[in-house]
């Protein structure tokens, strides 16, 4: 049996999350100008190269900017935030989603799965519509939640992938751990059986080149799952 390797987080992570946790808790107020990194260096008892280094890092990430020769200040990482930002709400909240933002990533779930169907399924070779019937039968074979929940999220990429447009697969696997998570909570609510019937049922739409009933299928399901039977809120 192989174990994972485990690793201690670095000073910068720690640093990172310590912030982030700041912001995002309101200890840290959105407009709030920080101290200066020496004096945030010398209250964490950390180094200056750390504290800097991190601080570029919570910039990118949507939490911070940095005016020169003004100061840093805290971000609304609403406006300023990637996906980056989701993650590591995702991560503060112990994994935990919110009602808006769970309805939010359903959303573009939605607007990105008409335009993959669209442009998918009237060019899927026969050995391409395999590989999608690969990844469903995998739902229905997979031992947990989170093994089923992979495959889906494995099945919806292909699909982008497939679609030829350059960008929806790179947006699609940007969502992957926040898709995975809900996917795994529907999976908790309402058993993988239903996961895999409705892929299986797209699926079968999709074999026959029903544009527009998968489109309606996909459609229907997802909108279940923001206002209908199969809520996903906790």
């Amino acid at each position: 049996m192989e174990f994972t390797k485990l690793s201690a987080p670095s000073i910068k992570e720690l640093f990172v999350r310590e912030l982030e946790g700041m912001i995002l808790s309101g200890k840290l107020a959105i407009g709030e100008k920080l101290p200066p990194e020496r004096e945030i260096a010398n209250s964490m008892q950390i180094s200056r190269g750390v504290v800097n280094s991190g601080v570029l890092e919570l910039s990118r990430k949507g939490f911070l900017t940095i005016k020169p020769r003004v100061g840093t200040f805290v971000a609304d990482y609403r406006r300023n935030g990637t996906m980056e930002t989701l993650i590591s709400i995702l991560h503060y909240n112990g994994g935990v989603l919110r009602s808006s933002e769970i309805r939010s990533i359903l959303e573009i779930r939605l607007a990105l799965s008409e335009l993959t169907l669209k442009l998918s399924i009237p060019k899927l070779t026969q050995k391409e519509m395999e590989t999608l019937r690969k990844f469903t039968d995998g739902i229905a074979k997979a031992s947990t939640n989170r093994e089923a929940s992979e495959n889906a999220f494995c099945f919806h990429h292909e699909l982008a992938v497939l679609s030829g447009n350059m960008l929806t697969p790179l947006i699609y696997y940007s969502f992957k751990d926040a898709v995975i998570i809900l996917w795994e909570r529907f999976c908790n609510l309402h058993g993988r059986e239903k996961l895999y019937h409705n892929t299986h049922i797209l699926c079968q739409l999709i074999e026959k080149r029903d544009v527009e009933g998968a489109i309606q299928w996909s459609e229907e399901k997802v909108k279940e799952c923001i206002i209908g039977k199969d809520q996903i809120y906790y």
